[in-house]
Formats: C-alpha cells, sequence, structure tokens
C-alpha cells in the first residue's frame, strides 16, 4: 500500500461502516424471510443453497460500501470478487443460510475489512437477536460493548469444541467417521451451522475450539479476527498443512497444542 493509502485505513472507522452496513443488511434479510425463504436455488451441490435474501443483502451490502468507501472492491460469496493488494471488503451476506432456510435464528451478516488479505477491522451481525460482535486489529474483540476473551480450558476431556461440514456427500462420510474419533477425546462438540457464529463463540469462551475445512474467505474473514484478537491460536486456509490445505481452526491457547495434534492424529487432515 502507498502511504495515502495507509492513512485511509483507520480500522476504527472501519468497523463503524461494516457495523453500519450490517445492520442495515441484517434488517433486509429478517424482514424478507418470508418471502425470500421460497425463492432457493442450490449451488456446488443439493444442500448448498442461496435464497433470494442472500442475494439481496449482498447487493446492498455493495451498494452501501460503494457509497460509503468509494472505489474499494468487494469480495461477496454470491457474486464473488477477486483479493487485491490494498483494502479489499469481505461479505458474507447471510452466514448459516441453511438455519436461516429453516427459521433457525442462528446466522448472521458478516462483514470484514482486509488489507493485503489480512482481516484488520470485522463486524458479525445476528439479525434475529440484533446482537453485533466487532473486532479490529489490536482493539480487541467486542460483543455489544463487553470485551471478549477465550476461555481457560487446558484439558480436551473437558472442553467443548465446535465443528463442521463440507457439502459433498463423499467429504462428509470422511469427516463424519473423523468426528466420531474426536468424540471420544472431548467432553462435547456442537454442529451449529454458521462458521462466523462459531467463530465468535471461541472468541466469547462459549466454545473452547473450533474446526472445519472448506470454508470460503467469506466464513473466516470476521470470525477469525474476532478469535484471534479475543487471544485464540488461529490458522486460516494455507497456514497448517497438517490439518487440510482448507482448514481453519480456532481455540484457547491452553488445549491448541493438544486438539492440533489430536486432529491430525485422528486423520482430520486426511478427510
Amino acid at each position: 500500500m502507498t502511504q495515502e493509502e495507509q492513512l485511509q485505513v483507520d480500522p476504527r472507522a472501519l468497523v463503524e461502516v461494516a457495523v453500519q452496513v450490517g445492520r442495515e443488511a441484517g434488517d433486509l434479510v429478517r424482514t424478507m424471510r418470508a418471502a425470500a425463504v421460497p425463492d432457493v436455488d442450490t449451488k456446488s451441490t443439493i444442500t448448498d443453497v442461496v435464497t433470494a435474501a442472500d442475494r439481496a443483502s449482498e447487493q446492498l451490502v455493495r451498494r452501501r460500501l460503494a457509497e460509503l468507501r468509494p472505489g474499494e472492491p468487494v469480495i461477496g460469496e454470491e457474486e464473488g470478487g477477486d483479493a487485491v493488494d490494498g483494502l479489499t471488503w469481505v461479505v458474507d451476506p447471510i452466514d448459516g443460510t441453511v438455519n436461516y432456510l429453516y427459521g433457525i435464528p442462528h446466522y448472521s451478516v458478516s462483514i470484514a475489512a482486509q488489507v493485503d488479505g489480512v482481516s484488520v477491522a470485522a463486524a458479525v451481525v445476528e439479525p434475529a437477536s440484533g446482537r453485533v460482535w466487532t473486532a479490529f486489529d489490536g482493539g480487541g474483540a467486542w460483543l455489544d460493548g463487553q470485551r471478549l476473551a477465550v476461555s481457560g480450558a487446558t484439558r480436551l476431556d473437558v472442553s467443548l469444541l465446535g465443528y463442521g461440514f463440507a457439502y459433498r456427500a463423499e467429504r462428509r462420510q470422511r469427516q463424519a467417521e473423523t468426528w466420531a474419533r474426536m468424540a471420544t477425546l472431548l467432553r462435547d462438540i456442537r454442529r451449529a451451522g454458521a462458521a462466523s457464529l462459531d467463530l465468535c463463540a471461541v472468541a466469547a469462551g462459549r466454545l473452547d475450539a473450533y474446526a472445519e475445512h472448506a470454508l470460503g474467505r467469506w466464513d473466516w474473514a470476521a470470525g477469525a479476527l474476532l478469535a484471534r484478537e479475543a487471544g485464540a491460536v488461529v490458522f486460516l486456509p494455507g497456514q497448517a498443512p497438517e490439518l487440510g490445505a482448507d482448514a481453519t481452526f480456532a481455540a484457547a491457547p491452553g488445549i491448541a497444542d493438544a486438539l492440533y495434534a489430536a486432529l491430525v492424529e485422528h486423520g482430520f487432515g486426511k478427510v
């Protein structure tokens, strides 16, 4: 980035924009759910769904970012985009679309600002509850004004792990076998269906750790920053080859090494 561009990157201001736009998009998807749910398409597989609200939300976010931060590129789940040098916005217009489809209120609008591919500001908005999770580089992680910190877990056998499945059936089968083996080592495991909120849960100490494959940049861009700013050990896709090239991992420091080793031992990196 040029010096002029660096001066334009104020993480606090970026968070304010992400919160403002995320709330507007959250209001939209909440109010249009009844009309949006019948209009459902699929993407990579029959289980990978997209609703009219996903598309409308992303269009709103792109329009508002163009107004508030003109000229800055956007990567979105539905309309795509490419990572570039400098500042890029990364948007998941509805993270947890299957939950949204079924009326389960565990879904979010996730917006992050990245500089040279690294998240520096983030907001994760929960439309159903109105909760807003925020973080910026060096500024901590927050939920509605309350500072967050990861759990103090030190033992796997009393730790709670969040996880997820890929969309393709053959990979889900292999993942299920790995999670069955891991379940004997942990207090319990949870599959909630929204990666951004799972990462926020690690930040808040509601989960001791989280691991998943095949996330898009929009799935982790905001939540991973929250987890990191709350003190978690975080590996993003490409950073931990032993866990798989497309693995995302976040854990409280007291169990991170042990969990990493257990995942490798039980085949997580081979699914």
